[in-house]
């Protein structure tokens, strides 16, 4: 099995997957293929409110995937980098990161508000369930929702404007450098505290309603 697969990956390097482009093309062609061989295209209501929901999930991937990745990874291993490597993280991975970051999180939310009003639960979720005769699903959804809408107003108004000045993108001092580095990580440490419950509500709203 493991020959059969290094075989593979071998064959498949051929056609340039090394290239991510190659990789999210060729990935977004299989889907096509897939989806039209399993029959699962509708072109009808309920499939394109699915393929926002898609559309929602991938979004959501990439903005945590990434947020966590700076929790778990990139902010508890800086001090350990040597000082002459630390430039390399603040010049050319932490800008692209979080150019990804920012749109994954303004994808993510207007994804799951198309998605919202195509289910029409948008009004009753945003209100809590409060305007509903009482369905558990929309205080589910809508607390999954507040909670996301919070993160994603600290990501635009207060993360990538701290950064902005942190990594030297725009200009200022030694000291409010430092003082919007701290700004920018104790914001995104809040992000990672809600988004364990945000994660929670937006399962429970689909499985436990």
């Amino acid at each position: 099995m493991k020959k059969v697969m290094l075989l593979l990956i071998e064959g498949l390097s051929k056609l340039g997957l090394d290239k991510l482009n190659r990789a999210l093309s060729f990935g977004a062609l299989l889907v096509v293929i897939l989806a039209y061989v399993s029959g699962s295209v509708k072109f009808d209501h309920n499939w394109f409110s699915f393929l926002f929901r898609w559309f929602h999930v991938i979004s959501g991937v990439m903005w945590i995937g990434l947020l966590w990745y700076f929790n778990f990874v990139q902010i508890p291993s800086m001090p350990k980098i040597p000082d002459e490597q630390k430039p390399a993280i603040g010049k050319v991975i932490a800008p692209t990161a979080l150019f990804w970051f920012r749109w994954a999180a303004l994808s993510t939310l207007v994804t799951g508000l198309v998605v919202g009003g195509m289910q029409g639960y948008l009004q009753h979720a945003l209100s809590l369930g409060f305007l509903a005769e009482g369905p558990s699903k929309d205080i589910y959804i809508g607390l999954g929702m507040w909670l996301g809408l919070i993160m994603a107003f600290n990501v635009w108004n207060i993360i990538w404007p701290n950064q902005k000045i942190a990594l030297g993108i725009v200009e200022g001092s030694a000291d409010e450098k430092k003082a919007a580095a701290r700004i920018a990580m104790l914001t995104s440490r809040f992000n990672t505290m809600f988004s364990i419950p945000m994660l929670y509500f937006m399962v429970a709203a689909q499985n436990l309603a």
